[in-house]
């Protein structure tokens, strides 16, 4: 009875074994599914969250089966899930970069191990097979201008830096500084990061308010997390009505923040149109058809005024 046992325990281990090798599974049509490996850079934030679950609707709707893990804001952590997928051959690695340079060797790892790899929402200093994404400057340029039409192209503004080193960061700070220029009545008096985190960026308002008291007009935070604590700092002191809050993402309590009157502006930047281009990049690559090497999705700016067409995207 101890060796049939054995026998059949040794049997299920291989089964198992078998089953983890593969790469790709029969789809309901007889046709082996493409595997895809996903890693992203942080699905504890809205935004990551929803360009997550477009990416996975995608592939869905392709009949592709997407293998999705979480980097959890650690680059180092994304690196070993590439190597993951590489050792499980999978079909083409996605990779929602957490860091310029931290994040480029899950690249040259992929590239190496001949595996397509893209990039979706952010940049690597290792150049991948293909960029879905947006503009980030692009957003800023948006927050600047919407800024300086509400204050009058003049007034003092505080900036909310993202995590240091990301490309949106990077780019988001460019494209601000850039259109600032535009603007010589307008003053940058202030600017630190607060790392996406709304908390941070709570506390971060409330010690601006103490320094600058009375001379701040306009906040531009870099995405909503952030847009969101620099509007309860100011709605907490009673300034509401004095200062101008724009930030970045469009997440579903901005909107809301919007529509209520109480944020001023967000900038769309649309996760599932990101992670639909990324599958169908990707999918291209694994057919070896040509492809852009760089595919932007445009940023629309929200306002109170059109902020209804956007609650159900």
């Amino acid at each position: 009875m101890k060796k049939l046992l054995l026998i059949l325990v040794g049997c299920t281990l291989i089964i198992a074994l078998a089953a983890c090798g593969s790469k790709t599974e029969t789809g309901a049509d007889g046709e082996k599914q493409k595997v895809i490996g996903v890693t992203m850079n942080n699905l504890s934030t809205e935004f990551t969250a929803t360009l997550a679950k477009g990416i996975e609707e995608a592939a869905k709707a392709k009949n592709v089966k997407v293998i999705v893990n979480d980097g959890e804001g650690n680059p180092n952590k994304q690196i070993q899930q590439v190597e993951t997928f590489i050792a499980q051959k999978v079909d083409a690695i996605i990779i929602q970069p957490l860091e310029t340079e931290a994040s480029s060797p899950a690249i040259e790892k992929a590239k190496k191990a001949g595996i397509p790899i893209l990039n979706v929402n952010s940049i690597t200093t290792a150049e991948p097979d293909a960029f879905v994404g947006s503009r980030d400057e692009e957003s800023a340029e948006l927050a600047i201008d919407y800024i300086a039409k509400m204050t009058g192209d003049k007034g003092n503004i505080v900036m909310m830096h993202g995590r240091p080193g990301q490309s949106a960061e990077i780019k988001r700070t460019t494209g601000a500084m850039d259109q600032l220029k535009k603007y010589p009545d307008m003053k940058l008096i202030a600017e630190q990061t607060a790392e996406w985190d709304r908390n941070k960026a709570l506390n971060l308002m409330q010690n601006w308010l103490q320094a600058h008291k009375g001379q701040i007009s306009a906040v531009f935070a870099q995405n909503d997390e952030m847009g969101m604590g620099a509007l309860k700092a100011i709605e907490d002191a009673g300034l509401k009505k004095d200062i101008i809050v724009v930030s970045v993402d469009a997440i579903s309590d901005a909107l809301q923040s919007v529509k209520d009157g109480k944020l001023d502006a967000t900038v769309f930047q649309n996760a599932k149109g990101q992670g639909a281009g990324a599958i169908d990049t990707a999918l291209k690559i694994i057919a070896k058809e040509s492809v852009e090497k760089e595919v932007f999705i445009p940023f629309e700016l929200v306002t109170k005024e059109n902020v209804d067409q956007y609650v159900t995207k």
